[in-house]
């Protein structure tokens, strides 16, 4: 079983590793293909997005104050320079962060610098996945980021969209590392303790999380009521 979340400093190389993948995908891809599941992305529109949100994380955790968002500026003629930088910039203030120290962010969790150490690992996971990379996410790593979706995402879900309909309970089980999330109906659903579930998807940590993420991943096993389940996966509880 995976202990979740990670020691916030446990997640920077965690981090290196996934933005050096991100980088590495970089030199070898073509800036104008698209992004299969980020419609009407390229290569260079996604690389972009990513640069801006570690260097936009970078600011708000040196400050620990709501920074303005502007994740379409400019990365430059040198792309693969401009996204390993941004990387770094957001190393450096992560390693020079005291993740215990208040701070603003948008998830509902404790309001400190720790939120950004494993938000910034997972939204590298997924986007380093769109790349189209082959890297190799650590099934705990992976199981993470399931949690941090019903953890951090799902309690604030309202903010952004109206909150999935979960008629009774369902229990989202990760099949690599045994890990096991059983959500409650409430508005939104709810974690809670360990009951009969009304229905079961099983996969892969890395296949959950992505599918979380609205991205292609191979289908979960289903148990029991299955369109309950369904609903669920389908249902938009992340901005």
């Amino acid at each position: 079983m995976t202990t979740m979340p990670f020691a916030p400093r446990d997640y920077v190389p965690v981090l290196a590793e996934l933005t050096g993948a991100f980088t590495e995908a970089l030199r070898t891809a073509d800036p104008a293909a698209a992004v299969p599941d980020c419609a009407g992305w390229t290569v260079a529109d996604l690389a972009t997005h990513l640069g801006n949100v570690h260097r936009w994380a970078a600011t708000v955790v040196r400050t620990g104050e709501v920074q303005p968002q502007d994740f379409a500026a400019g990365a430059g003629d040198d792309l693969v320079a401009w996204y390993a930088e941004s990387a770094q910039l957001l190393l450096g203030e992560l390693q020079a962060a005291e993740p215990a120290d208040p701070c603003w962010h948008f998830g509902g969790t404790e309001k400190t610098k720790a939120f950004w150490y494993r938000r910034q690992v997972h939204e590298t996971a997924v986007h380093l996945a769109d790349s189209g990379s082959g890297h190799v996410l650590d099934p705990a790593v992976a199981a993470d980021g399931v949690d941090e979706v019903l953890t951090a995402w799902l309690p604030r879900v309202t903010r952004w969209h109206s909150a999935p309909s979960l008629a009774a309970p369902l229990v989202l089980r990760a099949t690599d590392t045994g890990d096991a999330w059983t959500l409650h109906p409430g508005q939104p659903p709810a974690l809670g303790p360990a009951v009969e579930p009304a229905a079961t998807a099983e996969a892969p940590a890395r296949d959950l999380v992505l599918r979380l993420w609205k991205r292609t991943a191979t289908p979960p096993r289903f148990g029991g009521d299955t369109a309950l389940a369904v609903r669920f996966l389908e249902a938009p509880f992340t901005a």
